[in-house]
């Protein structure tokens, strides 16, 4: 009898194994049929490009498991070649991932947690910027990096930008899905609030903009993260203004040079400056000649000339002691050339933000949370203990400004109004080390705990741009219930999380779009899943081609 389970449990894993094999094949053919010059731009485990293909997606090195890898890697020259990836993936049982930067920090956008075969969606070759001064409008390729839209609109206007984030090498597509914000947040808002127009591929493989798709769709896929309800192909933006000459600085403390009564008082401050000033805190360990002791950096971006600032400066936060040698003027582009450490704006070549490979690639681990009243001074003691037993680092960005326009239900992103800061926790390790890497996460894991009484509650905030699958996930081939899922959807989308299953009930009802935290189609029971039947209309009445275009890196 256990010979016959034995025997009867290996000819049906054999079947599987061969059902999973026919199944990758008919995907092949299927798009074969549709584009035969496909193939030159189709990689499966066989292909010499493949691995290094891969492993250049991984942001995050900690992910670096070629059991989790897809079965093909697709990178489309088209929208077309994206709709004919979504049909026969539909038709085939494959699943997708949609990568644009890979910056996802669990991963998500290029490894799966089951043993389903996907297909990894590319988008690095959908990602030409259209830059239309006049109109103030720009359209940017999902699969283009925050740099590259930069560099274009620099190359285009001295006086314009986007206030998207501030790591250059991060992929539009993935972003602006989950809200983005950086230093032109408390002016501008979020990256998502200036979108006014999308091209998405659906469940069904149509190709939609804004008018189609309708808004509610477009209000989903301008913060409810990446994946859930299509695969976005493009983005139109509105351009705002910025003036010719930005201020930076950074003012470094250590805890015996008062650090933390500083940064107590830039929890009231910081959200209350001018909308044209963001100072940010960082927070870490420093290792000196054997002391150990925390380092505050006050990190910031100044929209105008060095004077102007020191006025408000030295009339809002006198305490900080800022010296106008501590200060750098560049142009709006060349801050994003802090990413990479520059400290004055001139020191690498503006081309450098073209990179699309984290010059901080590492192993890490990250989580987030949101502020609405100043944690007390006296909590901040337990951080900076927890801070001498690992060498991790705090981010902490304000918001007020701009963002303290704007309701909860707006958008998906709900951390608006009333929300002092966002925090956010890293800790990175070297990958081979199994043991310094168990120790990270522990540490992590306490300083949130910790953190706990301290942030947003009932629930407790999180941006799904920094992803966390500590937080939940749905069950293994997309059996979550509402009840199951709420418990991680209501940390990042808050009240909205009901809203955003209830569309993907009547736009994806089947769960096509689906990952470990993809959201749910759940509807109530008065509801009819109602799936949209608009015909595609042409390209050319969809989009009327602006007036410049830019494709340098291709």
């Amino acid at each position: 009898m256990v010979w016959f389970n034995v025997v009867t449990l290996v000819v049906y894993l054999f079947s599987v194994c061969a059902v999973k094999a026919q199944s990758n094949e008919d995907f092949v053919q299927c798009l074969f049929s549709k584009f035969p010059n496909i193939t030159t731009h189709l990689y499966n485990k066989t292909s010499s490009e493949f691995r290094p293909l891969y492993q250049s997606m991984q942001q995050n090195t900690r992910w670096l498991d070629d059991s989790a890898a897809p079965v093909f890697i697709l990178t489309p020259f088209s929208e077309s070649e994206i709709q004919a990836a979504v049909a026969c993936s539909q038709s085939n049982g494959v699943k997708l991932r949609i990568k644009s930067g890979g910056h996802d920090y669990e991963g998500l956008s290029f490894r799966s947690s089951t043993s389903s075969p996907f297909v990894i969606i590319d988008m690095s070759q959908l990602r030409d910027v259209r830059v239309d001064v006049a109109n103030e409008v720009a359209w940017v390729g999902a699969g283009a990096t925050i740099g590259e839209l930069y560099y274009a609109i620099a190359k285009e206007s001295s006086v314009h930008g986007f206030p998207a984030g501030t790591a250059p090498s991060v992929g539009v597509g993935g972003q602006f899905s989950g809200g983005g914000f950086g230093w032109l947040v408390r002016k501008y808002g979020l990256a998502a609030d200036n979108v006014l127009d999308a091209r998405i591929v659906d469940a069904s493989g149509r190709l939609l903009d804004r008018g189609k798709m309708g808004e509610d769709l477009f209000w989903a896929i301008r913060g409810a993260g990446g994946g859930s309800f299509g695969i976005i192909t493009s983005w139109k933006i509105k351009l705002v203004q910025v003036p010719p000459i930005m201020t930076t600085f950074t003012k470094h403390k250590l805890l015996t040079e008062n650090a933390t009564a500083l940064l107590d008082e830039w929890q009231t401050i910081a959200p209350k400056l001018p909308n044209n000033l963001v100072i940010r805190i960082l927070a870490r360990l420093q290792n000196k000649n054997g002391e150990k002791s925390v380092k505050i950096s006050f990190n910031s971006l100044f929209q105008g000339a060095k004077s102007d600032l020191m006025s408000i400066m030295n009339e809002k936060f006198p305490s900080l002691g800022l010296m106008e040698s501590d200060c750098f003027e560049m142009p709006w582009a060349n801050t994003s050339l802090l990413y990479w450490g520059a400290k004055q704006g001139n020191e690498y070549p503006l081309e450098d933000i073209l990179n699309r490979t984290d010059r901080l690639v590492g192993t890490y681990k990250g989580k987030s949370d949101f502020v609405r009243t100043p944690i007390p001074t006296s909590a901040f003691q337990g951080i900076w203990n927890l801070f001498t037993e690992e060498s991790g680092l705090m981010i902490f960005e304000p918001f007020g400004g701009k963002m303290d326009e704007f309701s909860e239900t707006d958008l998906p992103f709900p951390y608006r109004n009333g929300t002092l800061y966002n925090m956010q926790y890293l800790v990175h390790w070297q990958n081979n080390d199994q043991e310094q890497g168990q120790r990270s996460v522990e540490w992590i894991n306490k300083m949130y705990k910790y953190m706990t009484p301290f942030v947003t509650s009932n629930p407790r905030g999180a941006y799904v741009n920094y992803r966390d699958l500590d937080l939940g996930m749905n069950q293994p081939q997309g059996k979550s219930n509402y009840d199951e899922a709420k418990v991680w959807g209501e940390k990042y989308f808050g009240n909205n999380f009901k809203k955003l299953c209830s569309l993907k009930h009547r736009v994806d009802p089947q769960d096509f779009f689906s990952y470990e935290q993809s959201i749910p189609p759940v509807s109530s029971e008065s509801e009819q899943a109602t799936v949209m039947t608009s015909k595609l209309p042409p390209i050319e009445a969809m989009r009327a081609p602006p007036t410049k275009w830019y494709s340098g890196w291709s």
